[in-house]
């Protein structure tokens, strides 16, 4: 790689409840940075209804430059259980169809891992869970990567299997962790805490870096909207925390992931239904 490339990794931007200002602001740096590549891990939508996924592909649409997307746990139908659990990405497949999957640029490879599923044996659903089969499908496009590409795998939960209190988060994180970090894998970037990070896991097979973009919507938690913009040289990768509070990078970033994966449900918020299934998705990608 002879010259630094910049991709901008933006998450959670939650069509419906999202934050106009701060997605102005983004475009346009979008439009003068012409960055390589736009990353979005997940969340796109807020309740997953048509006209937040139409307004979603009408602002990524308008970038002009290549963007890969991830499914996020709102991104799957909040109002329809029916769709739900028979159909559960259809409405995210059809703006995803449209965009580069997985994508490959001078130097890097960007590889999917899928973490939201419609349901699974536990409460809430929102949490992460990393199946066998996605876990597969993923090291199976990492295997496939041309030779001297590092690789940067794109998901939306965070891979931390338990919170500081014991709180079960990831299913199947740790294993997915250790098996990123036996490929050799750059880093793991990811969403859902609505709080940037940069911080290096342990794991069996050897370090793992994780790189967590904060959220350009109106649902925040300790930190103002923001993305993330790394700069990709021979020497390594480089993460500044752009915000429109002119809050410094170091002071965006929180210093463990997560205490809570789940962003506090906001006043008026319906609460999702309850029930629970197991976790027989196939992967998406």
């Amino acid at each position: 790689m002879a010259e630094p490339l910049t991709l901008l990794h933006l998450s959670d931007i939650h069509f419906g409840l999202e934050d106009r200002a701060a997605l102005a602001g983004v475009k346009s740096e979008i439009l003068r940075l012409r960055p390589a590549a736009v990353l979005i891990t997940g969340d796109l939508t807020m309740r997953a209804r048509y006209r937040e996924f139409a307004a979603a592909r009408d602002w990524i649409g308008a970038l002009d430059v290549p963007v890969t997307v991830e499914v996020g746990n709102h991104d799957m139908p909040y109002f329809n259980p029916l769709e739900r659990f028979i159909d559960p990405y259809r409405r995210f497949l059809e703006i995803q169809a449209v965009l580069e999957k997985p994508l490959e640029l001078p130097g890097i490879s960007v590889i999917p891992l899928l973490t939201a599923v419609k349901a699974q044996w536990r409460w809430p659903w929102s949490e992460g869970l990393v199946s066998k089969r996605a876990l597969a499908a993923t090291l199976a496009a990492i295997d496939r990567v041309p030779s001297g590409n590092r690789v940067l795998v794109t998901a939306h939960h965070p891979l931390i299997e338990h919170g500081p209190n014991g709180r079960r988060l990831t299913i199947g994180g740790a294993a997915a962790m250790a098996a990123l970090a036996g490929r050799g894998v750059a880093a793991v970037l990811t969403g859902h805490v609505h709080d940037p990070f940069d911080l290096v896991a342990d794991t069996t097979n050897g370090p793992l870096r994780m790189i967590g973009a904060g959220t350009l919507s109106k649902r925040i938690r300790s930190t103002p909207a923001s993305y993330n913009e790394l700069t990709v040289t021979d020497c390594g990768i480089v993460v500044a925390v752009r915000n429109f509070a002119d809050v410094s990078t170091s002071d965006m970033q929180i210093g463990s992931v997560p205490k809570d994966a789940t962003p506090p449900r906001q006043p008026g918020e319906p609460v999702a239904p309850i029930g629970a299934v197991p976790d027989i998705d196939p992967p998406l990608h």
